[in-house]
């Protein structure tokens, strides 16, 4: 096959990796890549939310399967119009995608489903948002409605705090992803990603990972698109996996069947996991972003084959082969990230680096100038290990980043810590 991923962070990167392992790919395309993905396969400039250009891009390419990275390109109807145009595609409809384009959709599909989530209200203009936190107090949720990033959710600990968030939204902070907002109660628990594959019909667990959202270390500071991540997530046993299938997952894959608008693809779950109950806090309608890359260590080459079958409709016959491992990534950022930072810095020691099954640097923001990696984003790498044990696995990893010259960068030092404590 010859294959087409669109992308450019980490995540990209790790999806590459895998894909490459398997024989059934012939030649690889990543759109636009990354210095880490060229150094593993071909990288096209192209713009992968114009969906007219990524068809030309196929069809001139003789490109049989397109694997969407990033939430940005399903939102914007790039998978309908490969589909339009005959493509295999792995990645929800437009419609679809709604799940994670829209939050207030998302809950009115709970709602409907009967799936257990957090009680929320929606709203339009602040002054009625600003009466909702009023009358139910804090700490309580507010979210950008629409698409931001991974940042717009803000854990407002004080009412006041709330009213903040509110008039940020509102005024423009994100966007227009905060043209309306989402306020929710505030979930105690502890949180967790499930990741199924989905066919339209059928419904295939592939893993469950824990993600970092906050900046420092011991879950402080604000969010981010993630500082790291582990496979398994311990939380999530084999009885909590059993109830979220049930109680939330498949439900909500029958109402969007049920609406017109089944969905194909990955669909990742966070949940807030308590007493053995699990209740959804969002949903994404792709792989994340660090959590993709863990995953990616431990499915290898089989991933290929598992998108392909989601793409094709084939997930009843499918199953998934799990070494008995676990996988750790560990995000270098650019100081200053989530806020402002600098790009330029040269990256050193990364050659010098293992690139096994068992050991992998991910590329997110980085660009190659002049023969050297530089930093171009504010997640720059995805330092990640595999190992017997997570101890072992985070071990490898930092070991790992501190053969890295990275001026100016910085990582938490306590990525997989619930499990480790």
């Amino acid at each position: 096959m010859n294959i087409l991923i669109l992308g450019g962070g980490g995540r990209e990167h790790s999806l590459a990796w895998a894909v490459l392992q398997n024989p059934k790919c012939d030649r690889l395309v990543v759109a636009p890549g990354n210095a880490g993905i060229a150094a593993i396969a071909e990288c096209a400039a192209l713009d992968i939310e114009d969906g007219g250009a990524v068809v030309g891009f196929v069809e001139a390419e003789s490109i049989d399967f397109v694997i969407v990275g990033p939430e940005a390109p399903l939102a914007a109807g790039v998978g309908d119009r490969l589909r339009d145009a005959g493509v295999l595609v792995f990645g929800p409809s437009q419609a679809a995608a709604q799940l994670e384009a829209s939050k207030a959709f998302t809950k009115a599909v709970c709602d409907a489903a009967g799936a257990p989530t957090a009680a929320y209200g929606h709203f339009t203009e602040a002054e009625a948002a600003k009466a909702y936190v009023s009358a139910q107090g804090a700490p309580i949720v507010v979210k950008a409605d629409g698409l931001a990033a991974g940042k717009g959710v803000i854990i407002a600990e004080t009412v006041e705090d709330a009213h903040a968030a509110i008039d940020d939204m509102f005024g423009g902070a994100f966007g227009g992803a905060g043209a309306e907002v989402v306020i929710e109660e505030f979930m105690e628990g502890e949180e967790a990603s499930f990741f199924v594959l989905c066919d339209g019909t059928d419904v295939l667990p592939i893993g469950t990972a824990q993600d970092h959202k906050r900046v420092g270390e011991g879950d402080t500071g604000p969010n981010t698109g993630g500082m790291g991540a582990y496979t398994p997530a311990p939380v999530l046993t084999d009885a909590v996996a059993t109830r979220a299938l049930d109680e939330i997952i498949r439900p909500t894959m029958a109402e969007m069947a049920a609406r017109g608008m089944p969905y194909q693809g990955v669909l990742y779950a966070g949940l807030m996991i308590k007493d053995g109950a699990p209740r959804l806090v969002e949903y994404n309608v792709r792989f994340g972003d660090p959590e993709c890359q863990v995953l990616m260590m431990r499915l290898g080459a089989q991933a290929l084959d598992l998108m392909h079958a989601a793409a094709e409709g084939r997930l009843e016959t499918a199953q998934v082969n799990w070494a008995d491992d676990h996988a750790v990534t560990v995000v270098m950022a650019a100081e200053g990230y989530p806020g402002s930072y600098d790009k330029g810095a040269v990256i050193g020691g990364l050659d010098a680096l293992p690139e096994t099954s068992s050991r992998m640097v991910f590329h997110a923001g980085t660009t190659a100038k002049d023969g050297k990696i530089t930093a171009s984003g504010g997640r720059v790498l995805n330092v990640t290990a595999r190992g017997a044990s997570l101890r072992a696995a985070a071990d490898a990893a930092y070991a790992m980043v501190d053969a890295i010259d990275f001026p100016g960068g910085f990582c938490r030092r306590d990525i997989g810590w619930r499990a480790l404590d």
